[in-house]
């Protein structure tokens, strides 16, 4: 059952959609990417699947409708992931999933709080923003591009070599940046149910 929650982190709350399976092994908080929101219908697809794997998951919004314009401000953007983080006991293992901006911004908040988060997914993602953070990711991280995203594709494998942890980046063929041709989603969240499933436990 999915279940409404609210976030005090600043001038105006935070809202997100919880949904914890009886037998969770574990959650995965999304951090949404530029121009998104909790209602992403790909990582509303994605969180479906994760929830079929035993866990559960997180999605919420980093920003609110009048901050649009600081959508690119990673330093804001891990610190509200950072502080819902902190926000209660879980009481379960966590993993963070991130597209677009929000990579970075799952990686800055891995690399600041180590002891908690215990594994990374990035879906076409921008890691290469999270910048001096990276060195300091230990947590098992995969990063996910479309075979047809030949630039972000570059900066992905650029960051994995920077990772201070295990990474992994996995193509998916024939697919763009949105994943939005027929089985590319699908690939990608079989692919993040399987490496959290690994991973955060």
């Amino acid at each position: 059952m999915t279940v409404p929650v609210v976030f005090e982190v600043g001038a105006e709350p935070l809202h997100g959609d919880l949904t914890m399976p009886a037998d969770a092994t574990g959650i995965v908080v999304f951090a949404h990417g530029s121009g998104s929101s909790r209602r992403s219908p790909r990582n509303i697809a994605v969180a479906k699947t994760l929830q079929d794997h035993r866990l559960g998951t997180l999605l919420f919004d980093l920003l609110t409708e009048r901050e649009d314009d600081r959508r690119f401000d990673i330093d804001l953007l891990t610190c509200r992931l950072l502080r819902v983080l902190g926000d209660r006991d879980w009481g379960v293992p966590i993993g963070l999933f991130g597209a677009s901006t929000g990579a970075a911004a799952a990686l800055a908040a891995a690399a600041t709080w180590p002891e908690l988060v215990q594994a990374v997914v990035s879906r076409g993602g921008r890691p290469d923003l999270a910048g001096e953070y990276l060195p300091r990711v230990s947590a098992p991280t995969l990063l996910i591009v479309g075979g047809k995203d030949a630039e972000v594709q570059r900066v992905n494998e650029e960051a994995a070599a920077r990772l201070g942890g295990s990474s992994e980046v996995r193509i998916v063929p024939g697919a763009s940046h949105l994943f939005e041709e027929p089985g590319a989603l699908e690939a990608v969240a079989e692919l993040a149910a399987a490496w959290f499933s690994r991973h955060v436990r």
